[in-house]
């Protein structure tokens, strides 16, 4: 069966994506910069306000290379105490590659640990190349658009890229209820939306009957 999983900032928006039928959350923080990582006392209040998966964001700055490494693995560290068991991270190096080595950096504080690969991938030079690399590091899914302006452009590379896995694939960045029928018999399973679920853009929470719209559309 197909999987919706939404972008949650705090637990008001953790609540209402559970009520209207998401199967999984991105915690983040700061949409403003794309979505970093959120605090452990979120996270925490989060946790205790659902039932479902949450994949909580590691990421410490806007683009796709690490703020501050030692920094991240700690907050990483900080999370799993808390309790967290799944993430979603990925870099890319200043040339526009997977930066396979940071990446594994941080993953040596996730062991054991479910985790996403992030659209880092849909902003490298070449997403089947960076697919090839990605799929070696252990992630379970990866969150793609096909491009870095969106699931409008990429989704030709979408159709493709579903035929690659595993890991898995989760289309976000751009998604539209339009777009759902033709990524569906494509053969894609995972669904990843934020602003769409909110009907006045990111400075409202999360609308229940928005999720069950889209839910509704997967099944």
């Amino acid at each position: 069966m197909p999987i919706l999983e939404v972008i949650a900032l705090d637990a008001k928006d953790a609540e209402a994506a559970q009520a209207g039928g998401a199967d999984r959350l991105e915690l983040v923080a700061d949409m403003a910069s794309d979505g970093l990582t959120p605090s452990v006392s979120t996270f925490k209040e989060v946790e205790k306000a659902v039932d479902i998966p949450i994949r909580v964001m590691l990421r410490d700055a806007k683009g796709f290379a690490p703020g501050n490494l030692k920094h991240l693995r700690r907050q990483a560290w900080e999370l799993r105490e808390a309790g967290a068991t799944e993430f979603v991270l990925g870099f890319l190096d200043a040339g526009g590659e997977v930066d396979e080595g940071v990446t594994l950096n941080l993953l040596a504080e996730l062991e054991g640990c479910a985790w996403t690969f992030h659209r880092a991938l849909d902003n490298s030079n070449d997403v089947f190349r960076s697919w090839g690399v990605v799929k070696t590091l252990g992630c379970d899914t990866v969150l793609a658009a096909g491009s870095a302006k969106g699931v409008e452009d990429g989704i030709e590379n979408l159709k493709e890229l579903v035929t690659q896995g595993p890991p898995a694939l989760l289309v976000g960045g751009g998604l539209q209820q339009r777009h759902v029928p033709e990524l569906l018999a494509a053969g894609v399973k995972g669904f990843h939306v934020g602003s769409a679920v909110r009907p006045s853009g990111w400075d409202s929470p999360v609308d229940s009957a928005s999720v069950r719209e889209w839910v509704n559309r997967l099944v």
